[in-house]
């Protein structure tokens, strides 16, 4: 291929004749898209139904039977909602025959413009970052458990297995490597359709343990309508800060506005893009929202009060080991996949920057034909290899650095939830719609938003707070115990 039409992969020539544009190209002249219905739950299931769910039980226990279950229903509802106003935003002025818009940051530009466009691109892509990270920390995690697992079933309970995370770190970062050189979102549907497979199967696996255990002979734990007592369970300020951080998991739990319109981006043209993504949206928030609410529910029924960070990694159940180990494995199998998601927005916005940069350079523009055994042949790129692999093995590092699962976890929900979930899809929706200052709905929209804005503030101190207790007691390099 020569370079000259490098520099444009992903713009078609102009000179093309028009019924070969119509047969292979869509109206904006990029290669025809493929996504489905199918396509792009799986897309959001991946992204969805991740990590969160192991940590429900836990946030539920700090919360209680009552404000637990609501607080999911709430954001389950306000994530479906932001959802489709961010979907009706994907093209402008029109959601249906106006411009193509590729990414987070292009929609905003379109809609809003100044300096909200540069805001966006910090929220998005350091939530996109932070979630590599978590994904790598809990990837770990579930990889150690595999080997925790076997060492009690063969040593007994008590056993110390004291088992270093870190070289699963490497693991699971190799496979990113690999993984990572997938050009772009539009070649991921086969990974996301079996990491999503995996998050059903995972989730299914600690649902029927929880009952399982919920049910046993003897079963008493202690729960209560508001979780977690203080002077028994926790002290004062406790309850109070794992309350907030609890919110925070939530938050995260449903986290995907951040990949929504990459994810839209590859739907076919017909029926209208904003109308399946709408589609896509209600059956994955809904499959989620299911699943979380049993999983809460019944891990807070199984543990109590005493719930762990994560019901499947944190041994609440030693027996069937096997059974742990498949589970914890499907852990594995699904954010390696997740993980590709949530990246590859990021790798394309770099890429493509330093392509406008760069037009001149061979190594950034330049494609080489290699041939792969049983694939075929394959393109590489110097600088998307170069690139992407100094990124998976920088947020390696960072994961290493800072295994905090519960606490980070909920300061990226925090962090992100309100301005990628809640404030630009209100803003943009207000902005399309020319929706009249101090109406009815522009009020009871900005009453949304501004209630948004205060859970994701009382959640970050939550979590910050927690990730500052952790730090007192943390040992760099250390083995799990």
């Amino acid at each position: 291929m020569a370079p000259e039409f490098q520099k444009n992969t992903m713009y078609v020539s102009t000179e093309l004749e028009s019924g070969d544009v119509q047969k292979n190209f869509d109206d904006d002249g990029r290669e025809k898209r493929t996504g489905t219905l199918l396509t792009a739950s799986a897309h959001i299931i991946t992204a969805v139904i991740g990590s969160g769910v192991l940590s429900l039980a836990w946030a539920i226990a700090q919360l209680g039977w009552v404000a637990g279950p609501a607080v999911l229903f709430a954001f389950s509802f306000i994530t479906y909602f932001t959802s489709t106003l961010l979907a009706d935003s994907y093209r402008s002025p029109g959601p249906v025959s106006g411009k193509r818009n590729y990414t987070y940051m292009d929609v905003v530009r379109s809609h809003l413009g100044g300096v909200k466009v540069t805001l966006c691109g910090l929220a998005q892509y350091a939530n996109l970052v932070g979630v590599t990270i978590g994904y790598t920390i809990t990837a770990s995690i579930s990889m150690v458990a595999v080997k925790r697992s076997n060492c009690f079933h063969k040593h007994g309970h008590e056993a110390s297995c004291s088992i270093s995370s870190y070289p699963y770190m490497i693991i699971f970062a190799v496979i990113q490597i690999v993984l990572s050189q997938i050009p772009n979102f539009h070649k991921l549907s086969w990974l996301s359709i079996l990491a999503a497979v995996m998050s059903f199967t995972y989730a299914s696996i600690g649902l029927g343990l929880s009952i399982a255990k919920a049910a046993g002979v003897g079963h008493h734990v202690k729960t209560s309508l508001t979780g977690t007592t203080v002077g028994v369970d926790v002290s004062g300020s406790e309850k109070i800060w794992k309350s907030f951080q609890a919110i925070g998991d939530i938050a995260f739990a449903y986290a995907y506005s951040t990949v929504l319109i990459e994810i839209q981006d590859t739907l076919r043209s017909q029926p209208p893009e904003s109308k399946v993504m709408k589609r896509a949206s209600l059956a994955g928030v809904s499959t989620t929202t299911l699943f979380y609410i049993l999983c809460g529910t019944i891990g807070y029924a199984a543990f109590g009060n005493d719930a762990p960070g994560n019901f499947l990694t944190g041994f609440g159940f030693y027996e069937p080991f096997w059974l742990i180990d498949f589970a914890n494995v499907c852990i594995a199998v699904h954010l390696i996949g997740a993980y590709q998601v949530f990246c590859q927005p990021l790798y394309g916005f770099v890429e493509v920057r330093c392509n406008e940069r760069w037009s001149d350079s061979k190594f950034i523009t330049s494609e080489y034909a290699v041939q792969v055994p049983c694939c075929g042949v394959y393109n590489v790129n110097l600088f998307r290899l170069v690139w992407r692999t100094a990124y998976v093995v920088v947020t390696a590092v960072i994961a290493m650095i800072f295994p905090f699962f519960n606490d980070f976890l909920g300061l990226i929900g925090a962090a992100s939830f309100y301005p990628l979930t809640v404030y630009f899809p209100i803003e943009m929706h207000i902005a399309q719609k020319k929706i009249p200052k101090y109406s009815f709905t522009w009020v009871w929209l900005k009453i949304l938003s501004w209630t948004c804005l205060i859970v994701s503030l009382v959640a970050a101190a939550g979590s910050i707070q927690g990730l500052v207790t952790s730090l007192k007691h943390y040992k760099p390099f250390s083995t799990q115990q």
